[in-house]
């Protein structure tokens, strides 16, 4: 980790604190907790005793010279700094070490931490909205909801805040609106959104341009066959960029209409065959299609899983003010360090090399 950089990057973060009564610097407790979660710990006393367990070398930066502070330090700073100046300088920080390729995808993707209620209100827990780089298994940026029914009015607040030019921008049925396709377009980038059932003229539409994909068609289109843990799982895409004759005017630069076919077969179950459909302002072919709309689910499968079984999220019971939103800005940026690292080690292997 590049100390200078870090602390070039958050050195503007307000201090919540009265100044005549600080004794422990703002930065300090920053970059401790950083290191203390890159190495595993989950929650204040496991972040104390990581910080007292390396004080020498957090000495020889100029950190906590004045010694350690309690645990209750650690957690009044964390429930009192403004999360939207968190969630800035963790952008601008992540838009300088990963840098955005042409048709690069990024999945944006709502988790809830499910911990992170008050006592006496479980519907409470704190829902984030989280965009994610698939192929360098990057967080770029988050964004808390109050619930998870307002992802609509929170992914086009997140998307302003992030340099997304030249990517292709992923995102699950949520997220079919023609006004997110219009700040996606307008930022300079593309969209791929899964259609919603619901929506009557753009799935009647879409649905309608299939409608010529028969059994001879897909003959020329082989599925993709998959075999693992008592089941077979066949995948095919196809696509019809031609067959824009319904409605879809209100659809920004419409480029691509998308088709998966999806075919399950598992032991003790009857067999399933499921259509799922996309949009795209991207002009993309048939494998451009499906291993994009395959890379999406890397939010799923290299993101939330893995703060959920590696890192804890799920588990942590922090809550108090903004102590669960900056705290899993803190987290996320721990997974991203680990990331970084290009050993071939996992991620739960990389945090025990940490601890040392």
């Amino acid at each position: 980790m590049n100390l200078e950089q870090f602390a070039a990057q958050f050195d503007d973060i307000t201090d919540p604190r009265q100044s005549a009564k600080v004794t422990y610097p703002l930065f300090d407790i920053l970059f401790t907790t950083l290191c203390s979660m890159i190495a595993g710990a989950k929650g204040w006393h496991e972040i104390r005793l990581y910080t007292i367990g390396h004080l020498d070398w957090f000495h020889r930066h100029n950190i906590f010279l004045e010694g350690v502070p309690i645990e209750d330090t650690f957690a009044r700073v964390f429930a009192k700094i403004c999360p939207n100046e968190f969630r800035k300088n963790f952008i601008g920080w992540m838009s300088q070490v990963n840098k955005i390729t042409a048709g690069e995808l990024i999945a944006i993707d709502g988790k809830t931490l499910r911990h992170s209620y008050q006592r006496d209100d479980k519907a409470s827990a704190i829902h984030m909205i989280n965009a994610f780089a698939c192929k360098n298994k990057l967080v770029l940026g988050q964004l808390k909801t109050d619930k998870k029914s307002n992802e609509i009015t929170a992914i086009p607040e997140l998307i302003r805040l992030l340099d997304i030019k030249g990517a292709l921008v992923s995102m699950d049925v949520m997220g079919c609106q023609t006004e997110i396709a219009d700040l996606i377009v307008e930022k300079k980038a593309d969209y791929l959104l899964a259609v919603k059932d619901n929506q009557g003229t753009l799935s009647k539409s879409i649905q309608s341009a299939f409608k010529h994909v028969t059994a001879e068609y897909l003959k020329e289109h082989p599925l993709d066959v998959s075999q693992g843990r008592g089941r077979v799982e066949a995948r095919g895409y196809t696509l019809n960029a031609n067959a824009l004759d319904g409605d879809f005017s209100r659809w920004a630069e419409l480029k691509t209409l998308g088709m998966s076919l999806g075919y399950r077969l598992e032991k003790g179950k009857q067999p399933q065959l499921e259509q799922r459909y996309y949009i795209s302002s991207a002009a993309l072919d048939d494998k451009q299609l499906g291993q994009a709309i395959r890379g999406h689910w890397a939010i799923e499968n290299s993101l939330h899983w893995v703060l959920d079984v590696t890192m804890s999220e799920d588990a942590c019971k922090i809550h108090k003010d903004h102590s669960a939103e900056n705290l899993a800005a803190v987290r996320q940026a721990a997974l991203n360090m680990l990331r970084k690292d290009r050993s071939k080690l996992s991620i739960a292997s990389k945090k025990k090399k940490c601890v040392g």
